[in-house]
């Protein structure tokens, strides 16, 4: 292997970005997934393992890693930690009864070494559910050591690879001036708008 092949392999490199979305199981990872992505969601199975999808745009590449949220396959989650450059944390806004839940296992992936330095976006999901917890509440309940300080970003899925090339934390709520937002039409402007 030459030189100019190794550059050429560092610089593909570059524009490339591996993203973990967890969350616990029900939260809506794969349906966001698979919507992003123009896929029929009308019969979506709980993930038993992970998924993985590869979205393309201008040159940049984004390979998105959906794993199974369900208690059993949590101790699994850190065989997918390497090379991380963003983790993806899905909320179900309207599941008040396990937001503790939610929090701990959040808690417990911040302090993970291996996820050092990867960005953190919060997705705020299911808030078109009646008793939705409003992104807010999310934040104070996600908020934590090792959390802050958090900004809400009143845009969606969109500007997925720039807030991942910035390199920062951001609050993601699916509904911008108290208007819901389809995640369909998040993809179209995703391949509009960059």
């Amino acid at each position: 292997m030459g030189l100019l092949t190794i550059l050429k392999k560092m610089k593909q490199k570059e524009r490339e970005l591996r993203l973990l979305m967890l969350g616990l199981d029900n939260a809506g990872k794969t349906t966001i997934l698979k919507k992003f992505n123009g896929e029929d969601i009308d019969t979506i199975s709980p993930t038993l393992g992970f998924n993985i999808k590869t979205l393309e745009h201008r040159g940049f590449k984004l390979n998105i890693w959906d794993v199974g949220g369900q208690k059993s396959l949590r101790s699994y989650w850190r065989n997918y930690f390497e090379s991380t450059d963003g983790l993806i944390w899905v909320v179900d806004s309207a599941d008040r009864q396990r937001m503790q839940d939610c929090q701990r296992e959040l808690q417990s992936l911040l302090v993970e070494e291996r996820l050092a330095g990867a960005t953190l976006l919060i997705f705020a999901n299911k808030q078109d559910l009646p008793g939705a917890l409003s992104s807010n509440a999310i934040r104070e309940v996600s908020s934590g050591p090792g959390t802050g300080p958090w900004r809400e970003r009143g845009m969606c899925l969109f500007n997925l690879f720039y807030l991942f090339f910035k390199k920062n934390i951001f609050f993601i709520d699916f509904r911008e001036e108290g208007r819901d937002r389809n995640i369909s039409d998040e993809r179209e402007s995703l391949i509009g708008c960059l």
